[in-house]
């Protein structure tokens, strides 16, 4: 019974993914309620990824000079730290982050809107939902997920500097020389590449759970959990489908 009911709740993902597909075309139409929603989840969430990169960054540059005690020379721990930051943490745990705040927010709204019928009315008023409430949303998260990753990437790995500074004495010039002599474009590639997608799974994960929301006020908590934890689900498998594309056809 849990099967059938998971199979057809992909189907109706996979479905409702391809409707949004086919709205994109409008984008510029909608361009004033997209650059809304990038300010919501971009601008509104910096301060939090600020945060979250910091001691990111901190516990990498701990991690990587633990780890490698021993085995690899201090002077590496940038090398460490800048393949680590760029394919894996700033992406995944970005992510992660958006997760709980970004999509719980769009489903609770979405649905919200569907139990009170306020997606009927627009059905009514002949308004396309997809293209005026999901697509927007989407293509804001597409966009401002990359965004975050960025800045996340920078934040994190200048502050495993500061910390390998104080803490080990490593100057500037070896921490980045280092990370700059073995860095690869694949690396930097790869971690954007992933928060493309991270975007599009956070979102329209949250939209979609949102949009199946019913029986009232319970309703819309259980959709906002649902968006949560399966988006979680979906930025971990997305994780390695996009790592093993990538590398896997590089014979690695």
């Amino acid at each position: 019974m849990f099967f059938n009911n998971a199979l057809v709740t992909i189907g109706e993902y996979i479905i409702f993914s391809a409707k949004v597909i086919k709205t994109t075309p409008l984008v510029f139409k909608r361009a004033y309620d997209v650059l809304k929603q990038i300010k919501k989840i971009a601008i509104d969430s910096v301060f939090l990824i600020l945060i979250t990169s910091v001691f990111t960054g901190l516990v990498t540059a701990l991690q990587a000079s633990y780890q490698s005690k021993g085995f690899i020379p201090k002077y590496l721990i940038g090398v460490l730290v800048g393949k680590t930051t760029m394919t894996e943490l700033a992406p995944v745990l970005t992510s992660l982050v958006l997760t709980g705040k970004i999509g719980a927010s769009i489903a609770a709204e979405i649905g919200t809107m569907r139990v009170t019928e306020q997606i009927d009315a627009l059905d009514v008023m002949g308004v396309d939902e997809y293209e005026y409430l999901y697509m927007p949303r989407i293509i804001a998260g597409i966009v401002s997920v990359p965004m975050l990753t960025v800045i996340s990437l920078v934040v994190s790995i200048f502050s495993s500097y500061l910390l390998t500074l104080y803490s080990y004495d490593i100057s500037f010039y070896m921490f980045f020389e280092n990370m700059k002599n073995y860095f690869l474009p694949l690396d930097l590639w790869l971690g954007i590449s992933k928060s493309f997608c991270f975007g599009w799974t956070i979102t329209s994960i949250a939209c979609f759970a949102g949009m199946k929301t019913q029986n009232g006020a319970e309703g819309v908590g259980r959709s906002t959990t649902d968006a949560v934890v399966y988006s979680s689900i979906g930025i971990l498998m997305m994780d390695f489908i996009v790592a093993k594309l990538i590398f896997g056809g590089m014979g690695i």
